[in-house]
């Protein structure tokens, strides 16, 4: 009898092990590259600064939903949220200053209904200006950073312990302190995948695509989505990407939401918190956090996300990893509520994306 239980005990520890690896909540560190900092910034060379459009009071004008239309580009045209390690397929084939109490002015109504901002938060700078406002939409509370730089090249990425590899992390907060970053959120947690287009600052990391979107900003300032596999990396390097994320899915194309009601990242819940970076215009983005997964924010839907970002006016937006990823880092402060586990605590993650 003794034997029949021991062998149950061990089938059952056995399954549940090769489960726990299999969800990649389990992974053996792999460092492939230390001091992965290099930034390839000659492919800013010839590229124009863009001008920052600031109010009366000398910070950016937020973005406005009006109509825009489509940058030229040299280069041909491009034909969790749950936790580290889920995907899907689109629908488509120096520190600033920094200013509490300035109120927002702003109302959105869209196909969501009322979106209002609070009070919003600032910093600027020569290069960049940001305002940092929070919504409450559909019981959840996001976050959003209305950003204009006059080159992407402030928009950077930074790999926790500054090395490339498999389950190499650190917190948000820590890489943002340790990058003197104005602004950061989480990225796309490529060190829980295999595959994926890994392009950081203008370097590939990482050459094998997953079949997946891939979210690229290229060096003129435009944020596309683009297929996976329709160039390889090296290509979309000297076509000028400077950042690519590999997670997913496009959540706007062309002012167009491209994700249905019923699309959810793998193993992710149907509500949960979420990260999501987006363009209005060439050198204009916002960056989306969402709460999620308490009793005060239930957290978004897919669907519900690319509504929000719809209703920021944005050209193209895609979706970063969240669940307990999704962190927003503003001057130092933890501004949104990052859910680990059953705790309102920050997730070790493999990588950030900041302003800085």
């Amino acid at each position: 009898m003794k034997r029949f239980v021991y062998a149950a005990v061990f089938t059952a520890a056995l399954t549940a092990f090769t489960a726990y690896a299999a969800l990649d909540t389990f992974v053996l560190k792999d460092v492939m590259q230390t001091d992965a900092t290099e930034m390839n910034t000659a492919i800013f060379e010839g590229v124009e600064k863009k001008e920052i459009t600031r109010s009366d009071n000398g910070t950016a004008a937020e973005g406005d939903n009006t109509e825009k239309t489509k940058p030229e580009k040299d280069t041909q045209e491009k034909s969790d949220n749950g936790d580290p390690g889920g995907s899907t397929k689109s629908k488509r084939a120096a520190k600033g200053r920094h200013e509490n109490g300035t109120e927002a002015g702003r109302s959105d109504t869209g196909n969501t209904g009322k979106v209002t901002a609070e009070g919003s938060k600032t910093a600027d700078s020569e290069n960049y200006s940001i305002v940092l406002s929070e919504y409450e939409q559909n019981g959840t509370k996001i976050y959003v950073a209305d950003i204009q730089v006059t080159s992407a090249e402030y928009v950077k990425t930074a790999f926790a312990d500054d090395t490339y590899g498999r389950n190499v992390t650190e917190t948000v907060s820590d890489m943002a302190d340790r990058t003197d970053a104005v602004l950061a959120i989480n990225g796309d947690y490529y060190g829980a995948q295999e595959r994926g287009y890994v392009i950081r600052n203008g370097v590939v990391y990482r050459d094998s695509a997953d079949g997946d979107d891939i979210c690229c900003l290229y060096a003129d300032g435009t944020l596309e989505i683009v297929s996976a596999g329709e160039k390889t990396a090296e290509e979309l390097v000297e076509d000028g990407v400077w950042q690519a994320w590999s997670f997913g899915p496009g959540l706007v194309e062309d002012g167009e939401i491209t994700v249905s009601v019923n699309d959810e990242v793998g193993r992710a819940k149907a509500s949960n918190p979420r990260t999501a970076i987006g363009m209005i215009d060439s050198c204009h983005y916002v960056f989306v956090v969402s709460d999620g997964r308490t009793s005060e924010s239930e957290g978004l839907s897919l669907y519900q996300l690319a509504q929000f970002m719809q209703s920021l006016g944005v050209r193209n937006a895609y979706n970063l990893d969240g669940g307990g990823s999704s962190t927003m880092v503003f001057e130092g402060e933890i501004v949104n509520n990052p859910t680990s586990g059953n705790s309102i605590k920050e997730r070790a993650v493999s990588d950030m994306i900041y302003i800085g």
